[in-house]
């Protein structure tokens, strides 16, 4: 499903123009990333839970040259699918 079609759901689900849709998804995408940069876990009951995970630093290969590299530290998005989403998909 692309966003845009994602758009088109909200909007008939919810009974609201496409701009009215489009900007309450927008809104719940970037109170999810504030959150997540604040170091906050987002907790859906029965979808989901959003946390930040912490990627060490570690050695790497090119795989054009097969010269090592240093991969930095990062910090990365996580999602645990809650019990509800993970018998709606069975």
């Amino acid at each position: 499903m692309t966003r845009d079609q994602m758009i088109e759901k909200i909007a008939k689900e919810a009974k609201v123009n496409k701009a009215q849709a489009e900007r309450a998804m927008k809104a719940l995408f970037d109170g999810v990333a504030t959150s997540l940069k604040k170091g906050q876990k987002i907790t859906f009951v029965g979808f989901g839970t959003f946390t930040l995970s912490k990627r060490k630093a570690r050695m790497g290969r090119n795989p054009r040259t097969g010269e090592a590299i240093k991969i930095a530290a990062a910090k990365v998005p996580h999602f645990k699918a809650g019990e509800k989403l993970k018998r709606a998909v069975k």
